[in-house]
C-alpha cells in the first residue's frame, strides 16, 4: 500500500511540475534578470556572469549564506562537543594505501581548491566550491590519520578574519562608491577575461573560499573526531 501511495504521489508531483515548466519559460527573466544579463559583464568585467550576480549585485545575500554556514557549524559543535568524563575510544588506523594517498593528494587538492576560488570570476566555480574542495582534502587527512589533531584555534582565526574581510570590503564600497559591496570605483575593473579583473570580486571570492574551507573542515573534524558523542547524543 505504501508503495502504491508513493507512486501516486510522484505522478501527481510530476504532473504539477510539468505544468510549471511552460509557465516559467513564458515568464522570462523579468526586468532584474534582463538587466543582469545585459549589463553584468560591462558593470563588473567578469567572465563568469553568475559571479557578478552572486558576489556583486546580490553580495549581501551571499554574506548571509556564509553567516548561516557559520551558525550551522557553531550549532553542530555545541551539540557534539565532548563532555568532561566522556569515554575516549582509540581510533582505528587507516590502511597504508589511504595514508600514502592522503599524503600524496592533499597538496594537489589544496591547490585545486585555491585555483577554483581564485578564478571564480573567470570560470565556473567560486568560493563555496573551492572551500568545499579544500575541506575534502582535510577530510582525507583525517581519515588517513585519525590521531592527527587539527588546530581549531587556527581555523577559527582564519574563519573570523575571512568574514571580517568580507564585511570590510563591503564597507569600503559604501565609503568609496556609496553602496555596500559596491564594485565600480573601488578597484580597477581591468581587462575582461584576465586574472586581474572584475574589481573586488576575486578578493571576495578568496575570502569566501577561505571562510567556507575553514568552517567545513572544523565541522568534519568535530563529526569524525568524536563519534562517541554522536552515538550518545552529544554525551547526554
Amino acid at each position: 500500500m505504501k508503495q502504491v501511495l508513493a507512486v501516486l504521489f510522484l505522478l501527481v508531483l510530476a504532473f504539477l511540475l510539468a505544468g510549471l515548466v511552460p509557465m516559467a519559460s513564458k515568464a522570462g527573466n523579468g526586468w532584474v534578470g534582463d538587466y543582469y544579463a545585459t549589463h553584468g559583464i560591462a558593470d563588473n568585467r567578469g567572465s563568469n556572469l553568475v559571479t557578478s550576480i552572486v558576489v556583486n549585485y546580490r553580495g549581501l545575500d551571499t554574506l548571509g549564506e556564509v553567516t548561516v554556514l557559520f551558525l550551522s557549524v557553531m550549532g553542530v559543535g555545541f551539540i557534539l562537543r565532548r563532555r568532561e568524563g566522556s569515554p575516549r575510544f582509540a581510533p582505528v588506523p587507516a590502511s597504508p594505501i589511504v595514508d600514502t594517498g592522503a599524503n600524496l593528494l592533499f597538496g594537489s587538492i589544496l591547490l585545486l581548491g585555491a585555483y577554483i576560488f581564485v578564478h571564480g570570476h573567470l570560470t565556473p566555480g567560486g568560493g563555496f566550491q573551492g572551500g568545499s574542495v579544500i575541506a575534502s582534502g582535510v577530510l582525507l587527512l583525517i581519515l588517513a590519520r585519525r590521531d592527527r589533531e587539527l588546530s581549531h584555534d587556527l581555523l577559527a582565526w582564519l574563519e573570523s578574519l575571512s568574514g571580517f574581510g568580507y564585511a570590510l570590503v563591503g564597507l569600503v564600497g559604501l565609503v568609496v562608491a556609496g553602496s555596500f559591496l559596491a564594485n565600480k570605483g573601488v578597484l580597477p575593473l581591468g581587462t575582461w577575461n584576465r586574472l586581474f579583473s572584475a574589481g573586488v570580486i576575486p578578493i571576495i571570492y578568496i575570502l569566501i573560499g577561505l571562510k567556507v574551507g575553514a568552517e567545513l573542515s572544523t565541522l568534519l573534524d568535530i563529526m569524525i573526531r568524536d563519534p562517541e558523542a554522536v552515538a550518545h547524543g552529544g554525551g547526554n
